[in-house]
């Protein structure tokens, strides 16, 4: 059966030119990045190998397109950058779905960017990857920031700092934070910005998590004050958690205090369904972490250290009776499915 291109494509010179990659047009681009997700199935089948090598020959965009794909494989680290988990989220998403869309969409202006035409709203991977503070997949990190606020980052976030004289603000660009706000001298407010609005620190310690279209906020301090970019604002207590779209805020919430193990090293499940604890642990691993549907019901409770997830699944799917199907993937990474024993 045919393979992907040899890492001698990534060699040719044309992907050093920026210009080049932009003049792509963004659906072939997309195109592009939906057949190298195609390409994740072990094996790959022979029909789908043909439909690919069937679209790069009809037309020179085609190949243009899939040469660049080839020529930022071969400057990536596998399994360690971005790009490669984002494929790999990608690869688990339902055919058609709009999650899959987004990331492929994001992914096609992330490599092949360069011209105006593609808008600079959709380049977050590259503030996320600038940003003045950034965790890797798997990494936890803790700031003190120079009014003595504390901020624990979570795996794979990103964030940028702006103190100035009239605030303290904090950009979540990617991922989660737990902050501790210090008293500050000058009165200044503390405030932490996404996409979607700003949660202001009424003296407080409180979370922020970017799930998607929407940030969720817990507070454990003090209060805090949800304010969507559009829409009305709503205050948030200890011990409540909410979240907002752009256009709006839900309702609060208890907030649950076993969801900040993670500052410890924990994932703390009560009864999770085996999915949901899949997919939290899967920000810690630089695996694809799935399970067969039949056994995605199934209740994980527990304690489990996010420093070591491959023995994480080696424990659950002990106790849960199943078996861990492991098929590596293009670009090296793997896929760890946990189904029913057979």
């Amino acid at each position: 059966m045919s393979q992907p291109p040899s890492a001698a494509s990534a060699a040719s010179s044309w992907y050093q030119h920026t210009a080049e990659a932009s003049s792509v047009p963004p659906q072939v681009a997309e195109r592009a990045l939906e057949w190298l997700v195609e390409l994740q199935a072990q094996p790959v089948p022979a029909a789908t190998v043909a439909a690919w090598q069937c679209w790069r020959a009809a037309h020179a965009d085609h190949e243009r397109a899939w040469q660049r794909i080839e020529s930022v494989r071969g400057r990536l680290q596998p399994l360690a950058s971005p790009v490669s988990a984002a494929i790999a989220q990608a690869a688990l998403a339902p055919r058609g779905s709009a999650r899959r869309r987004q990331i492929v969409k994001t992914l096609a202006v992330t490599l092949f960017a360069g011209g105006a035409a593609w808008g600079a709203a959709e380049l977050a991977p590259w503030r996320e990857w600038n940003a003045d503070y950034r965790t890797a997949i798997g990494e936890r990190r803790t700031l003190t920031l120079a009014d003595g606020t504390q901020l624990m980052m979570n795996t794979a976030s990103a964030a940028d700092v702006a103190y100035g004289a009239g605030e303290r603000r904090i950009r979540l660009l990617a991922g989660e934070i737990l902050a501790t706000t210090a008293k500050d001298g000058a009165a200044r407010p503390f405030l932490v910005e996404t996409a979607h609005g700003a949660a202001h620190a009424l003296g407080t310690r409180y979370t922020v998590r970017l799930l998607g279209e929407r940030t969720e906020v817990s507070v454990y301090q003090g209060a805090v004050r949800l304010a969507p970019r559009q829409g009305p604002a709503r205050v948030l207590q200890a011990g409540e958690r909410g979240s907002f779209s752009a256009t709006g805020a839900d309702a609060a919430s208890p907030a649950d205090a076993a969801a900040i193990g993670w500052t410890d090293g924990f994932i703390i499940a009560r009864g999770m369904r085996l999915d949901d604890f899949l997919a939290e642990l899967g920000r810690y691993s630089r695996d694809a972490l799935s399970c067969d549907p039949a056994v995605a019901g199934l209740r994980v409770s527990g304690s489990f250290p996010v420093a070591d997830t491959g023995r994480v699944m080696e424990t659950v799917a002990g106790t849960l009776s199943l078996q861990a199907e492991v098929r590596e993937r293009f670009w090296g990474a793997r896929h760890v499915r946990l189904a029913p024993r057979g």
